[in-house]
């Protein structure tokens, strides 16, 4: 007999743990009807037309006909519906911090922040720029790989598609110099070279100020004389400065100085079983620390959103976050598409039917802990502990503006399988369940699919992601960074007419 998972007493379906045949007994006492999909839901009960189908023991859909027992619940039968969101802002428990004797090995900067590696950043304002960035770092690169320089982790090249054809005042262009600020002083650059063409909306004026100045510096081609000029310019600066950059040494720092992304791609019915929840074990056990973890994707907690509120620090910032999904709102409807849109065709494959759904699922990676802060993209965390960031789904552009606010270490959950890096802050890749694991093990570093396996526990696998963490942070290649991830997605988010 198969045994079908239940998450919830209120739940009126189960999760297949794998493919089960029609006809075949399952515990609850129920034959199945029909064949269901690995990952997939069954009903567990007479569920008739119209009505709420409860998974993790809150809504994720209507009813579209009358299902039974047995019945495979999915497009087929299960659709969006629009409810009222009930919540009350709880009062929240004082947490008992951990002393401050936990550290990692990073890099100390300057002005106090710490870094998880040491990169040679070249960022060009605007996409006309982006092939002198990547030359650049191409050069850089080739000529670390014949030189010892221990402390050096590499030149990144931040090229993009945008920073001209827009609104000068607009809130576009604002989302975007706060993600070139962001990135400009991230504590994972050693030295920074910000490179425009010279007659672009975003001028490298705009950027020009007195932090961080002996840091970064900033050019345009059409003021150096052409390509092959700021080539030889930059490369020559920095091949003077490699010394320089790799006197930093490693040192013991407080993981409190640890601020993690959390991030999820290519989710399955799984990812809210085992990867999600397991990082936010994690992710509490980090603040507990004195750490900080920031969710994003707004799109993707749109249905869940209440199960944050309740976790708000103050009556402002639920202000803020329900602007921000007012916003997205009227921003889906006049693009011709609604927030319901979502999820994806890997995502439906894998289980899951409405945003509702996905969205129960993203949150758990958010763990358990007070929601200090609401940011908008790219905005710096100012407050320790739990923030939210309102972002698009799509995972570049979501982890963009997370590491702009000052990520130094990526966790990213995976179900279908995402491979996904980002320099410089290095990714942790989860994998929801053991069969994607086992096929694409070299691009995944933890298997939380042993939850579902019977073999681990959440909170062990959420150990396990805590201290990864620290590791990774202290040097050690994460599975993205031994397979080369990480030079292409930076993603700066696009708001408003390109012009």
């Amino acid at each position: 007999m198969f045994n079908i998972i239940k998450l919830n007493e209120k739940d009126n379906i189960g999760i297949a743990p794998m493919e089960i045949p029609e006809n075949t007994k399952i515990n609850f006492d129920i034959v199945t009807k029909n064949q269901i999909p690995f990952g997939h839901k069954i009903s567990l009960q007479d569920i008739k037309k119209g009505s709420f189908i409860y998974k993790y023991g809150q809504i994720i859909g209507t009813a579209s006909n009358d299902i039974f027992p047995g019945q495979h619940v999915h497009s087929h039968n299960l659709i969006f519906s629009e409810f009222d969101r009930k919540y009350e802002i709880k009062s929240k428990k004082e947490i008992q911090q951990e002393k401050n004797d936990l550290f990692f090995k990073g890099y100390k900067r300057e002005n106090g922040k710490a870094g998880t590696r040491n990169y040679i950043g070249l960022i060009s304002t605007v996409n006309c720029s982006a092939t002198v960035v990547k030359k650049i770092a191409d050069k850089i690169n080739t000529h670390l790989l014949n030189n010892n320089f221990e402390n050096i982790d590499g030149a990144v090249c931040l090229k993009h598609s945008s920073g001209c054809g827009m609104n000068t005042s607009g809130h576009g262009m604002q989302v975007f110099n706060r993600t070139i600020e962001g990135f400009k002083h991230h504590p994972n650059f050693g030295k920074v070279f910000v490179v425009g063409l010279g007659c672009e909306c975003a001028q490298i004026s705009l950027y020009q100020n007195d932090l961080d100045k002996d840091k970064v510096e900033y050019l345009n081609i059409q003021d150096e004389g052409g390509t092959r000029e700021i080539i030889n310019k930059v490369t020559k600066k920095i091949i003077n400065n490699l010394e320089d950059i790799n006197s930093i040494k490693r040192t013991d720092i407080p993981v409190s100085e640890l601020t993690v992304a959390l991030q999820c791609g290519g989710s399955d019915s799984y990812s809210g079983v085992t990867a999600n929840p397991a990082l936010g074990f994690a992710s509490d056990l980090l603040i507990k620390y004195g750490g900080s973890t920031i969710l994003g994707e707004t799109p993707e907690i749109y249905g869940a959103e209440q199960l944050l509120i309740e976790r708000a620090n103050n009556k402002e910032i639920v202000s803020k976050l329900i602007k921000q999904i007012d916003w997205w709102k009227d921003y889906t409807s006049i693009n011709n598409s609604s927030l319901d849109s979502n999820p994806t065709p890997g995502n439906k494959k894998g289980g899951l039917t409405t945003i509702l759904e996905k969205s129960l699922g993203a949150v758990a990676k958010s763990g358990t802990s007070t929601m200090m802060d609401v940011l908008d993209y790219g905005e710096q965390i100012s407050s320790k502990g739990f923030n939210f960031m309102d972002t698009p789904g799509f995972d570049p552009v979501s982890v963009t503006g997370q590491v702009a606010s000052g990520a130094n270490v990526v966790c990213f959950t995976t179900g279908r399988g995402s491979c996904f890096g980002f320099k410089p802050s290095p990714s942790i890749k989860i994998a929801t369940n053991t069969n994607m694991f086992n096929r694409l093990e070299e691009d995944m570093d933890i298997n939380a699919g042993k939850i579902m396996d019977g073999e681990s526990t959440i909170e062990e696998i959420g150990n396990q992601i805590f201290n990864k963490i620290i590791s990774v942070a202290s040097g050690e290649q994460s599975k993205s960074e031994i397979n080369g991830y990480g030079d292409d997605e930076f993603n700066p988010w696009v708001i408003g007419a390109t012009m």
